[in-house]
């Protein structure tokens, strides 16, 4: 006969902190429903004037002007991509993907970060070119076209502002269109320049500084997605003060395989076996929710899988419910 958890048929399953967790749950779901609406409202607004500097690049001779269009383009790509992540990632948990879809917003995120950082190398190619053989470009015309664009990317920047830390992947789209506004500025001050002063270098200088922001942005959103994919612990938390914590709880000796790490965006998730007494007070489910009250207001971490082992016992006491092959307890994970 199965063991009965007890942890789940106790009062808590239906305490006020579970009612807390299920008002959270629902506020999430609200929050991923607005940036999904406002990732679209930002994706028609960048897609339509990335068309406008693309034509104005080719009018005025512009590489500052073109760069920036292909930077947009990249964007609403990255974009599209982001909405689509968003979209599937709220779809629920099936028979084979238990976690749901909460990855595809990381692997979106790494497509973005590869694609800015394809952009970023166009564009300093082109630059150093147009750096040795400057063209004419129409400084007013240029300096006309690029303050649109920064219109333009400042209205999407004050759509992403509230919700872009709702995951990674919202964080990278914002983080496009942030680089984009950025270089949105050099473009204007480069199309006042040209118009003003006949500055023909500025054009490409500009360029350069762009892929300069490009690259950070790519780096950054890159390095973040590959340490949720190699499960990473998130850069927040310390293990060390995390077995720390757990080792102070009363009626804890040992504990090993800890294990911390994200599913997807900011979904951070902890297994571990604890050794307790062999019979602590007042009792080892009470300990259990101890540990776990401890996780959640301490570090965050709502989402735990914890086994308790008795201490000289002569098997595990799976209250957790997690059963993996480990090191000896009480080592290092």
């Amino acid at each position: 006969m199965p063991r009965k958890d007890p942890v789940a048929a106790s009062p808590a399953a239906s305490s006020p902190a579970s009612a807390a967790q299920r008002h959270d749950h629902g506020r999430g779901q609200a929050t991923a429903r607005r940036a999904r609406h406002r990732l679209a409202w930002v994706l028609g607004l960048v897609l339509a004037y990335a068309g406008v500097e693309l034509v104005g690049g080719f009018w005025t001779g512009s590489l500052a002007l073109l760069s920036d269009a292909l930077h947009m383009v990249s964007d609403s790509a990255a974009l599209a991509l982001s909405l689509l992540a968003g979209v599937l990632a709220a779809r629920p948990a099936g028979k084979r993907k238990t976690f749901g879809n909460s990855r595809v917003e990381i692997l979106a995120a790494l497509a973005n970060g590869v694609a800015l950082a394809g952009v970023a190398v166009f564009i300093s190619l082109n630059a150093v070119e147009r750096y040795f053989a400057p063209r004419d470009v129409a400084g007013g015309g240029l300096l006309a076209v690029a303050v649109g664009g920064l219109v333009v990317n400042g209205v999407a920047l004050l759509l992403l502002g509230h919700v872009r830390e709702h995951s990674l992947n919202v964080r990278g789209a914002f983080l496009h269109v942030l680089s984009d506004t950025l270089a949105s500025v050099g473009v204007c001050l480069a199309g006042a320049g040209i118009w003003a002063f006949g500055w023909l270098w500025l054009d490409p200088a500009v360029s350069l500084v762009v892929s300069v922001l490009v690259l950070r942005s790519a780096w950054q959103l890159i390095r973040d997605a590959l340490d949720v994919l190699m499960e990473t612990v998130p850069a927040h938390l310390d293990p060390e003060e995390i077995r720390d914590a757990l080792l102070a709880v009363d009626g804890v000796r040992a504990l090993h395989c800890l294990h911390v790490w994200t599913i997807g965006s900011g979904a951070v998730s902890l297994s571990s076996h604890l050794v307790i007494d062999p019979a602590p007070s007042p009792g080892p489910e009470a300990l259990l929710e101890h540990v776990r009250t401890r996780l959640s207001e301490r570090f965050g971490i709502e989402h735990t899988t914890i086994q308790i082992e008795l201490a000289n016992g002569p098997e595990a006491h799976p209250i957790g419910g997690c059963q993996e092959a480990c090191e000896p307890a009480g080592q290092p994970a």
